[in-house]
């Protein structure tokens, strides 16, 4: 159908919306959940996500800043959202740290790190309400009307930001062993954890530049490639890839078809599912 009779009636149809659509679910669903599992891992936070703890945020604010006040320099929307990210990634770290980063602190410091960027995410649709129509669905997170133009801006980011985890996958096995053994096994650990959250912020801004803010997907996905194939990140990284496919284009064909024809942004789809399991972490975390 796709490479065949390019006269038919559906041709344009799956040519221009539907692939394109998909092909950016496929690519945002790798892009957030290798960003969770990369800031679970360097975090040591089984609740670590770039929505959560601020990094989406980050990214959504200069993103957004981008969209709204300075519309005539789209062009540069990525890496203005990476340095978004990266900026709060290390906001929050820095934050968190008393010598050494506890879990809780880091949910703590990116939960305040989110409700202040968010606050600014709200001034500016104040401050600029006459052009906030096309921001609306940004902050929700949506995949309609993506084209062959957003595959061409996600795709080199994400396969850029895919190849650096993979290749870092023995590191970061290493890491998770904790800073004492990493140390003593030769591994200059702050200069790979400064790798891995550079390598998390490009991931999740470059997606978060083209969907949205999509929430709980770079959560939801590590847990269930950790339940598929354990923690070994050489196995885990390219498993959560493939599953993050996989979710975020179920997410967005629920998005499409459960109250059709009305079409929902996918993010309230990943909000509705995301929330429970978040909730049944903190139970199951406290518990232990």
């Amino acid at each position: 159908m796709v490479f065949g009779n390019t006269d038919a009636e559906h041709y344009p149809i799956i040519w221009n919306i539907r692939l394109p659509r998909t092909i950016v679910a496929a690519l945002a669903g790798i892009g957030l959940s290798l960003s969770g599992a990369l800031l679970q891992g360097i975090m040591r936070n089984p609740m670590a996500d770039p929505h959560i703890i601020g990094v989406s945020s980050g990214a959504g604010l200069l993103g957004i800043m981008m969209i709204i006040v300075f519309p005539s320099f789209a062009h540069l929307l990525v890496p203005v959202a990476f340095l978004g990210a990266m900026a709060s990634a290390l906001l929050i770290y820095l934050l968190a740290w008393d010598q050494g980063v506890s879990p809780m602190r880091i949910i703590l410091s990116g939960v305040a790190v989110s409700a202040l960027l968010n606050s600014g995410i709200s001034g500016l649709f104040t401050f600029y309400s006459n052009r906030v129509e096309g921001a609306v669905s940004y902050m929700v997170g949506s995949l309609a009307a993506k084209s062959w133009s957003h595959v061409d801006t996600l795709l080199p980011y994400t396969v850029i930001g895919a190849l650096l985890s993979f290749w870092g996958a023995q590191r970061m096995n290493v890491l998770m062993l904790g800073e004492a053994e990493s140390l003593s096994l030769g591994l200059h650990v702050e200069r790979y954890r400064f790798f891995f959250i550079s390598v998390g912020a490009l991931l999740a801004a470059s997606s978060v530049s083209v969907v949205g803010l999509l929430s709980f997907i770079g959560l939801i996905v590590p847990h269930a490639a950790r339940l598929l194939v354990g923690n070994d990140y050489r196995i885990l990284l390219p498993c959560t890839a493939l599953l993050g496919v996989f979710v975020l284009t179920l997410c967005d064909t629920l998005a499409r078809i459960a109250f059709s024809p009305v079409e929902l942004p996918v993010g309230i789809v990943t909000g509705v599912i995301g929330a429970p399991f978040f909730l049944y972490l903190l139970r199951r975390k406290s518990r232990l």
